[in-house]
């Protein structure tokens, strides 16, 4: 299974990182929780290396997005036959030809999206965002603050989404409780006292596209939660930005702090002189539980044959 879209600032390139320093925990908790979920490449991760959680729990305070998980989780066949639909609407078409399909679709979509039911709503959200410009949200007062990124490379020759994705999907969505709205709301209505939190808010630097004010307080708020969490012996990692501040530093607490050096090389590209555009460079921080990674490994399996 794969993200159902690439998201710029999405964790598929952390995960690696996160695995060789400090690891991610497989074992120690019941109860998977994303209150930010956005494309959840690390639930995904692991749904495939934990089999044992029984309960994941994803929150968005994007409704759109959650709607399209919700959709696919509850009535995937009309929304693959949305997709399908409009898939064979536009592979024939030239790359003109597209693109003036694409910007009539997403009128209907920000102006009159009551004509379709809620299923083929999320459908046809889903093929804008991936005949869109990848990896970017946009909104607009024109768009009614809904999806509005422009389009992408029309090159698509075969398909414009992977069916077997969405099933795969599907199956997996019967474990997740999906919420819409505060973080806050979403744990409040976790209960499991073996739980992994993984907090990927907006960077502490920047604010959401789609109206999520997430400021200083709001970060040390969450901060403040992971904190409390941890010393009643959950898991918590807390991703975000380095922003050359000491804020991450000055409210570490017991957690562990790692620092990844990562090039930005969707949306964010940076400008050079000449007006051409490269990856640009930062640092990513993760705050982590330390206790819990001595109960990771059975030690019988690091056994050193002497």
């Amino acid at each position: 299974m794969k993200p159902l879209y690439i998201w710029a600032g999405g964790k598929n390139k952390m995960i690696p990182k996160y695995q060789s320093s400090p690891s991610i925990p497989y074992r120690g908790y019941n109860t998977y929780v994303e209150p930010f979920f956005g494309g959840g490449a690390m639930m995904i991760h692991i749904y495939e290396n934990n089999p044992n959680v029984k309960r994941f729990v994803m929150n968005d305070i994007n409704p759109e997005i959650v709607g399209l998980y919700q959709a696919i989780k509850t009535d995937v066949e009309l929304f693959k036959e949305r997709m399908n639909q409009l898939e064979s609407e536009w592979l024939p078409l030239n790359i003109e030809q597209r693109q003036e399909f694409f910007y009539k679709l997403r009128d209907e979509y920000t102006l009159r999206w009551t004509q379709w039911s809620d299923t083929e709503e999320s459908a046809t959200l889903y093929f804008l965002m991936k005949t869109a410009f990848n990896g970017i949200w946009q909104t607009n007062q024109a768009s009614n603050e809904r999806f509005a990124t422009p389009v992408g490379l029309c090159n698509q020759t075969t398909k414009v989404y992977d069916r077997w994705n969405v099933d795969e999907w599907h199956t997996f969505l019967q474990k997740v409780d999906i919420y819409c709205g505060n973080w806050s709301d979403c744990v409040s209505k976790v209960e499991d006292e073996s739980a992994f939190y993984f907090m990927d808010p907006p960077y502490v630097d920047s604010f959401t596209t789609y109206g999520q004010v997430f400021d200083t307080t709001e970060q040390l708020k969450l901060l403040n939660f992971c904190h409390s969490e941890d010393a009643q012996g959950n898991i918590v990692f807390f991703c975000n930005r380095d922003d050359g501040s000491d804020i991450w530093s000055a409210n570490q607490g017991n957690l562990g702090l790692e620092h990844y050096d990562i090039k930005y090389t969707v949306g964010r590209r940076a400008t050079e002189e000449d007006g051409s555009r490269s990856a640009k460079k930062a640092t990513e921080i993760l705050l982590y539980s330390k206790d819990v990674f001595k109960h990771q490994f059975d030690p019988v399996l690091f056994e050193v044959i002497v």
